[in-house]
């Protein structure tokens, strides 16, 4: 399992950004919200969805990142220099936790589900799911809970509240944005 870390620290691409962190507390979402805006990268994030190329990492470009609370899930929204919303992002973990410097992380359960602005949702990473179970790298309750979650949020991830509150909470994290010492 991959361990993800919300300011990125150990992403080469990043070459320069700004990071924020709040925490949240409302009547649809308690736990971590995060926000990057990346200043200089090394080559643009590119990749083909649905026989369009996305650019999804670029100067100019914000990565928002929610972690509920005690959730198998962590759903980053990735926007444009224009600050419009390219896609979300949901990928399915273990619950999220702080690490010692009061950053979320969690660790990655392979699969991942895409929401785009259009409506269309894809689920990805089946195969590497499959992977990893057969090469002893998750257990098999892992298997079956990574699956059953991500299934449940493709019907449901309209309604999650970083979808549906997700530009409320950029707002508020913009302003908060410093230099990252890692970038």
């Amino acid at each position: 399992m991959k361990r993800k870390h919300a300011d990125r620290s150990d992403w080469k691409r990043i070459e320069s950004r700004d990071f924020a962190i709040m925490h949240q507390v409302t009547e649809d979402f308690s736990g971590h919200v995060t926000l990057l805006h990346f200043h200089a990268v090394r080559a643009p994030l590119i990749k083909k969805m649905d026989g369009r190329k996305l650019v999804l990492a670029d100067a100019g470009y914000y990565w928002m990142q929610h972690f509920p609370q005690g959730e198998r899930y962590s759903v980053t929204t990735m926007l444009n220099d224009k600050e419009e919303v390219v896609q979300w992002y949901v990928d399915i973990c273990e619950p999220p936790e702080l690490d010692e410097r009061g950053i979320p992380y969690y660790d990655d359960l392979y699969l991942d589900v895409v929401l785009l602005p259009s409506g269309q949702i894809f689920l990805l990473d089946e195969e590497e799911l499959d992977e990893a179970l057969r090469l002893g790298r998750i257990a098999e309750e892992q298997y079956r809970l990574a699956s059953e979650e991500a299934h449940k949020l493709m019907e449901h991830i309209t309604e999650l509240a970083a979808v549906r509150n997700g530009m409320h909470d950029f707002r508020k994290l913009k302003p908060l944005l410093r230099p990252d010492p890692n970038g």
